[in-house]
């Protein structure tokens, strides 16, 4: 019952967090206010409790397993957790389902701990699905509007075709090996056409869900259509899991594929990068033009993903922690601004600096993170991906994605020049910050900051990677 309660530790924490706002709703009196002190209570509580009594080893015959750099990934997903409920605050207090929201997206996590820590391909697949239903009900709770009701209804459908996709690939990997579990499929792959198309069929739903190219179209419009704090959510800590597991499973499980999942890596890599390059420079919808700039990184994380090392998965580790202060900063600002003035466009932005100078900074800093300008933390962990890329040699491919760098400026740089350079006659107005929000905005303004100059992070993530 120990090493239970210890291995198990991080789901059991946000277990006890979902019954504690169930029984909320059964009638403890709870105003929204001081249910959001709860809620944001215990999310700080879970984050510093990830960093004690933690253990390593397999229960359930290794269908659930842990280490210390599982622990690592889940407490990264809990400080992302704990920030999206400091920068929404206000949005948050707002809303009429409190308690309803914080449960889908605790479910959420629970079920990327699970995927996490999944040792078997049945066991992944439950956590994958417990981990996108509950977000497609969260992104209908902006009640008063359509579009969040829209965006519910593409992420339901595109997350039930990959769903699909991934399961039939799931019943031919058994049918081809006869087993799921993931230490014994490596032995048992031999290349045959059978076992590549089953691999393929896996690959395609990882792809969908992480919005590479061409599997990205249900990105923006659910992005768009979400609640703000909802849409960050999706945007770094789904995205941070998926990107965790994708990692794991093709270094451990399918390294004997690497020819194949390098060269599908490759191609996919290059047009991610494009498209949602090309695709950013046209947005004028903030959240839209943050949705195709989180597929462009997606693209920038594949070339990590191909070096097939020790540096390559602690480059995407490293990043994810690194896009999380940045994507985060840059939805905090969004989020204000969205909340207070229901401005969403980027022309909305000019003269920003005049009446917001802090929080233009602190998106200036974000969009400048997100970019790879130096100093800030953004340039390090796309530095690192491009270096553990740059092991197989493939060259071209490294040119490519510096000249997408180039085209990523642009953008970002516009944004930046709007807030500080255009001139608007009616800027948007001076906007008050709670003190939550405001606390969460600086840490992500110093993760960005120090985070690059800090070199023991880089370290010890490349100490657990094993």
């Amino acid at each position: 019952m120990n090493e239970f309660i210890t291995l198990m530790k991080p789901e059991l924490l946000l277990m006890a967090m979902i019954f504690i706002l169930l029984i909320s709703k059964l009638g403890v009196g709870f105003n929204q206010s001081n249910l959001m002190k709860l809620i944001q209570g215990m999310l700080l509580i879970n984050f510093i409790a990830g960093f004690f009594m933690n253990g390593e080893g397999q229960l359930f015959d290794n269908m659930y397993h842990t280490s210390s750099l599982i622990v690592l990934e889940k407490n990264i997903l809990n400080l992302g957790m704990v920030l999206i409920s400091f920068l929404f605050t206000d949005w948050f207090k707002k809303c009429d389902h409190l308690a309803e929201v914080f449960v889908l997206m605790l479910t959420a996590l629970l079920g990327m701990f699970y995927m996490i820590s999944s040792g078997n391909l049945l066991m992944f697949y439950l956590g994958l699905e417990m981990a996108t239903i509950p977000v497609a009900a969260a992104a209908t709770f902006n009640l008063e509007k359509k579009v969040s009701s829209e965006a519910a209804m593409k992420m339901i459908l595109s997350s039930a075709f990959s769903s699909g996709i991934m399961l039939f690939g799931i019943s031919l990997i058994y049918g081809a090996m006869g087993t799921l579990d993931f230490s014994e499929i490596p032995a048992l792959l031999n290349g045959d056409s059978l076992q590549v198309m089953a691999f393929i069929f896996l690959f395609t739903a990882f792809a969908f869900k992480m919005s590479v190219v061409p599997f990205h179209l249900w990105t923006a419009d659910v992005y768009e259509g979400s609640p703000i704090g909802i849409t960050a959510f999706l945007s770094v800590i789904s995205k941070g899991a998926i990107a965790f597991v994708f990692v794991s499973t093709l270094y451990k499980v399918f390294q004997p594929f690497h020819e194949i999942w390098y060269n599908m890596i490759m191609v996919l890599s290059v047009m991610t990068m494009l498209v949602g390059n090309l695709f950013a420079l046209r947005q004028q919808n903030i959240k839209r033009f943050l949705a195709f700039s989180s597929i462009a990184q997606v693209g920038f994380i594949l070339i990590g993903v191909s070096s097939n090392s020790i540096q390559g998965a602690t480059s995407v580790i490293y990043f994810v922690l690194v896009y999380i202060f940045s994507n985060l900063a840059a939805f905090g600002v969004a989020g204000l601004v969205s909340f207070f003035t229901g401005k969403e466009n980027i022309d909305d932005y000019k003269n920003f600096y005049k009446t917001n100078p802090l929080l233009s900074w602190i998106f200036a800093l974000a969009l400048f993170s997100l970019s790879g300008i130096p100093p800030t933390a953004g340039f390090f962990g796309k530095l690192f991906l491009l270096t553990s890329g740059a092991s197989n040699g493939n060259y071209a491919f490294l040119i490519i994605a510096a000249l997408n760098m180039m085209i990523s400026l642009f953008y970002y740089l516009k944004v930046v020049r709007a807030m500080f350079m255009d001139k608007n006659e009616n800027p948007i107005l001076p906007i008050q910050i709670n003190f939550a929000t405001k606390i969460a905005l600086f840490v992500c303004g110093g993760g960005i900051v120090l985070a690059g100059f800090f070199g023991f992070v880089f370290d010890y993530i490349q100490a657990l990677v094993k």
